[in-house]
């Protein structure tokens, strides 16, 4: 990047330092939030960039010096050294982001083959997200769910919404879950003891602060219904609960969260935006021959991801090789391992690119 632009980036975030220190800016929690992250975003960028003036700066001086005084000669070869190091971590946070890191996320997940196995493993990936949602702070909500006889989920609908001030959104974190999910164990089912393979699918798009789809209210059959809980249990006494047909794309949304009928169709509606954007997005980007993961809605959704194998406590994820064996605090939410080694080799794969442009 040219001296310009990065001074286009360092007077970016002197204007949003001005505004996020301005009081009324906070009266509007959705600006601010937005302002927030984006000032998370630049705030390691504008480091790197100020260490390296610095840098830069010092070299020039201590080669100056360097014949009249040993220690600038040494501080020369030093500074020598430090000066590319930071030239190449500027380049790598320079890469193009994703326009959705900073995103909230809907997340479904949906059992597979495999019966009431398949529906309570999916209970198990639903209970390992949420897990990990609250060890990020972030706040997760179940729009919608049914249930299958013996506890598991045959889909489950949720809501993850990050940090107003986190410096990367869900979306960032988790945009490579979509997909095959297999577990190989004994189910609860099985009398004799063998082990089962059965899978639950992951399906995961950005909920976007602004989102650009719109919606022809002639293509939505709506639907009201009474929320229920556990076991099919009545927790409302009114048809509150909302279910949006689009009948275009046949896609199907139901939100009972909320405590009116309003707020449930409010909330469906938008998570039938973001699903319907993310199609859109996922097409325009396979017509442009585009196959980066994290362009094309990140998976084949038919693709087989990652297999968790209960007999050997493994977890394996199949695109990028990742093998670990502590699948017991992988499914107690502690998904950091596999989760940054699927953002290095999407690192890799975009400074790659990036070096052939």
């Amino acid at each position: 990047m040219d001296s310009r632009s990065l001074d286009g980036l360092l007077a970016e975030y002197a204007e949003l330092e001005s505004q996020l220190a301005d009081p009324a800016v906070h009266a509007d929690a959705d600006r601010a939030r937005k302002l927030g992250r984006r000032y998370a975003e630049l705030t390691p960028v504008v480091k790197t960039i100020r260490e390296l003036e610095s840098a830069r700066s010092d070299l020039a001086t201590a080669k100056e010096l360097a014949s009249e005084d040993d220690a600038f000669a040494e501080e020369s070869a030093e500074l020598e050294q430090r000066v590319p190091e930071l030239e190449a971590k500027l380049t790598e946070q320079l890469l193009p982001r994703d326009p959705y890191d900073s995103s909230d996320v809907v997340m479904e997940i949906k059992s597979g083959e495999g019966g009431e196995e398949s529906a309570l493993f999916a209970s198990d990936l639903l209970r390992m997200y949420l897990r990990y949602a609250e060890r990020e702070g972030w706040k997760a909500t179940i729009l919608d769910s049914t249930e299958s006889d013996l506890g598991g989920y045959k889909d489950v609908t949720v809501s993850i919404k990050g940090k107003a001030d986190g410096p990367e959104g869900v979306w960032a974190r988790l945009k490579f879950e979509g997909g095959v999910h297999r577990v190989q164990r004994v189910p609860a089912t099985e009398s004799q003891g063998r082990i089962h393979t059965s899978a639950a699918g992951v399906l995961i798009y950005p909920e976007p602060e602004e989102i650009e789809v719109e919606v022809d209210p002639n293509d939505l059959r709506i639907d009201v219904f009474r929320s229920s809980g556990p076991g099919g249990q009545s927790v409302n006494t009114t048809d509150s609960a909302v279910r949006i047909t689009h009948l275009p794309s046949g896609i199907v949304v139901s939100c009972q969260n909320e405590k009116s009928q309003i707020q449930n169709r409010a909330r469906a509606m938008r998570v039938l935006q973001a699903r319907l954007q993310a199609i859109a997005e996922e097409e325009a980007a396979a017509k442009a021959a585009d196959t980066r993961r994290s362009q094309v809605r990140t998976v084949d959704r038919s693709e087989r991801v990652r297999t968790y194998n209960f007999p050997e406590n493994r977890i394996s994820d199949h695109r990028v090789n990742y093998k670990a064996y502590n699948l017991d605090q992988v499914l107690a939410g502690e998904l950091t391992g596999v989760l940054d080694a699927l953002q290095a080799a999407d690192k890799e794969e975009r400074l790659a690119e990036q070096q052939q442009v």
